[in-house]
């Protein structure tokens, strides 16, 4: 974690740790079976960690563009950019670059590969429904996760499921390419079934990060601002009126879904696959951490 003076996390930062090294494990696994079967692994690896160098380089141009998200100026949006200002300098950390989307759908997110690129993008829909309060409790929740530097862990673990996808592609063009006998079709099975593994085990690995990361983000949000129950009114504000947004609205966080403030995915209706793929604990495990806290400080 960078120096700030947001609360170290040492059950973050052992998950973190901890879900790299079980990717980087999968990983390892994946290229091994693509060797024994006499695919060039070597080549398949370098053309991956291009890629994800890639991913992690313009994580935030990437999250910019899908959001439609641009950089505003304080002349722009000067009492955003206050709020950031305050925030800073009450965490003692580099000020983010600031983003505002253009859409109603109610939420935050902060991406980038380091403290010193990232970058903070609200919408338009947030900023119009939360008091300064609340916004202050959003906009601490999201540099929290840039002081506990989770948002690179989640940019590099997300591409798990591109690299076992390109594998399984490369394998099987490599294999077909050679010969089309019996050997060539056990080959793509072999692959397509290691890769799937991968696949979902890495995208449960990621899923429980997610999850910790945010109730990380709310517990050091509390304790920084001093004022859990903003962040408790922001939280129950967003998730409401979001259950209330068409779906259609709701599919332009998808590319940032596990970086946002609230799951806008999993507040439409027939869309919720359950706990345990979910990107965001429940609402009520957050509120009642934000109420044990608020209870720890006295607060009124």
């Amino acid at each position: 974690m960078s120096r700030t003076r947001y609360e170290s996390d040492r059950g973050l930062s052992a998950r973190m740790v901890g879900t790299l090294f079980g990717i980087g494990l999968l990983y390892v696994v994946l290229a091994a079976v693509l060797l024994a079967i006499g695919v060039n692994a070597i080549w398949v690896l370098g053309i991956s960690a291009a890629m994800l160098f890639g991913q992690w380089w313009f994580s935030d141009s990437m999250a910019m563009s899908a959001m439609r998200a641009v950089v505003v100026t304080p002349e722009q949006a000067p009492q955003l950019h206050a709020v950031i200002d305050r925030i800073c300098a009450m965490a003692d950390m580099q000020k983010p670059r600031v983003g505002v989307a253009d859409s109603d759908v109610p939420n935050a997110f902060a991406t980038g590969r380091s403290p010193g690129r990232s970058v903070v993008v609200v919408t338009t829909g947030l900023l119009k429904r939360l008091d300064p309060e609340e916004l202050e409790g959003v906009l601490a929740h999201e540099l929290s996760h840039v002081a506990h530097r989770d948002v690179t862990v989640m940019t590099i673990a997300s591409f798990t499921a591109i690299l076992a996808g390109f594998m399984m592609r490369s394998a099987m063009w490599g294999s077909f390419s050679r010969n089309r006998d019996q050997n060539a079709a056990l080959v793509f099975i072999a692959v397509t079934v290691v890769s799937v593994v991968v696949y979902f085990v890495s995208y449960i690995l990621m899923r429980a990060l997610s999850r910790y990361r945010e109730l990380g983000a709310d517990r050091g949000a509390a304790l920084l601002t001093g004022k859990p129950s903003a962040l408790a009114r922001a939280l129950q504000k967003v998730s409401g009126d979001i259950a209330s947004i068409p779906t259609r609205d709701l599919r332009q966080m998808e590319p940032v879904s596990s970086f946002a403030f609230a799951p806008a995915l999993s507040a439409g209706k027939g869309i919720n696959l359950g706990q345990l793929m979910s990107t965001h604990p429940p609402l009520e495990k957050r509120l009642e951490q934000l109420a044990r806290i608020s209870a720890q400080l006295g607060e009124r």
